[in-house]
């Protein structure tokens, strides 16, 4: 057994790491078991109709196909999966390192079933961009206001990959400019006059995407169309989700209202597993709380938070789709971690205790649970 070896047997947080990763590896063999109902067919539907929601990723694959196999929704999913894993463990390591102390924080937040594990079972949706891009904001110079304006543009892309990220990631990326640049570099007429241009710009967008954006020709035609670009026609079944691009906003609300009293017994479910990250907000908490040496930097911290939730409670009234919403809230409650952690401080936060046993139960539960899912728990 070599050295290595023995210190993944002899560290339970290396441990934790290992497990995770073949837990990871079982979520995807079962992913890529199940018929890809939603991931594919958003990758057909592209602007041969004119301006669409949720378009803009088929239609940039429609200039490079004009077929496209099955397999090509677990593909590009995996791939941009593959990346955003990438990129977080790269920011990660600049932002906390990976000495033992922080091994624990490593493993509440990679190991999480909110984050990776549930990307991997929600693989080929369009939530994982949203987290890609802020992890990108987050890992580049904010020296200019070429940062507002590079981050108004994805947040632009991401209202045309779906237009629910106004509600899911646009505000994180929206605090992560506020934390990173304004903060750093003070306000002038100038950056305030972009950041809020920006913010109106992002805000049209949606307005065009959610309203004008459904299609204007029969459903049958458009599904015709669809079925055109599949590579095997024959799989019919999965054109089925076809009438998500006629269903306004009205019917979305009712079904999720009809949906409520029974997706709402996943609450304590979801309360359970946000309380086993207890050592991690803990830890946001001190390093907040204690360590940040301005004062208006804790209150524009806590003012973020809640608009970011605010974003998320809007999306619970309107989309039923529970796990994904809260899964992703974490994400971005994550990722405002790594924002703070870059502001300056008077003090280091104590790190998550590597021997305490509550936490090292907790880290093995969260560790062993394999995803979180879509609409309901598990």
């Amino acid at each position: 057994m070599g050295a290595d070896e023995l210190r993944v047997w002899e560290n339970p947080w290396r441990l934790m790491l290992a497990v995770n990763a073949a837990v990871l590896v079982g979520v995807f063999l079962h992913k890529i078991s199940l018929p890809p109902y939603v991931p594919y067919i958003h990758l057909l539907v592209d602007y041969h109709f004119g301006f669409t929601k949720r378009a803009l990723i088929g239609a940039i694959i429609s200039l490079f196909d004009a077929k496209l196999p099955v397999w090509a929704a677990f593909a590009l999913g995996g791939a941009v999966w593959l990346i955003t894993a990438g990129l977080f463990v790269q920011l990660f390591r600049r932002t906390f390192g990976f000495d033992e102390k922080h091994l624990p924080l490593f493993v509440f937040m990679a190991g999480s079933p909110f984050f990776l594990k549930n990307f991997m079972h929600t693989l080929g949706h369009f939530d994982i961009y949203g987290c890609l891009f802020a992890i990108g904001l987050l890992l580049i110079p904010a020296r200019s206001l070429a940062y507002v304006l590079l981050a108004a543009v994805l947040s632009a892309l991401l209202v045309l990959i779906h237009h629910i990220h106004l509600l899911m990631y646009v505000p994180t990326i929206a605090a992560i400019v506020v934390l990173r640049y304004y903060l750093a570099y003070g306000m002038s007429r100038q950056n305030v006059a972009a950041g809020i241009a920006s913010l109106v710009a992002v805000g049209v967008l949606f307005i065009a995407a959610q309203f004008y954006g459904t299609m204007s020709v029969p459903e049958a035609e458009f599904v015709a169309y669809l079925q055109g670009r599949m590579a095997d026609p024959s799989q019919t079944n999965l054109l089925s989700f076809g009438y998500i691009w006629y269903q306004p906003l009205s019917k979305e609300i009712l079904d999720t209202w009809q949906r409520l009293p029974h997706n709402l017994l996943g609450i304590p479910v979801f309360a359970f597993l946000i309380w086993l990250h207890t050592p991690l907000w803990g830890y946001f908490r001190r390093l907040v709380d204690d360590a940040l040496s301005v004062d208006a930097h804790r209150r524009i911290v806590a003012a973020a938070i809640v608009v970011i939730t605010l974003g998320y409670l809007i999306m619970f009234a309107i989309v039923f789709d529970y796990s994904r919403w809260i899964s992703n809230w974490v994400v971005c409650l994550f990722l405002i971690l790594h924002a703070v952690k870059m502001l300056p401080t008077s003090k280091d936060a104590p790190p998550i205790s590597m021997d305490d046993r509550k936490t090292m139960a907790f880290g093995w539960i969260v560790t062993l649970i394999p995803r979180v899912g879509i609409v309901r728990p598990f």
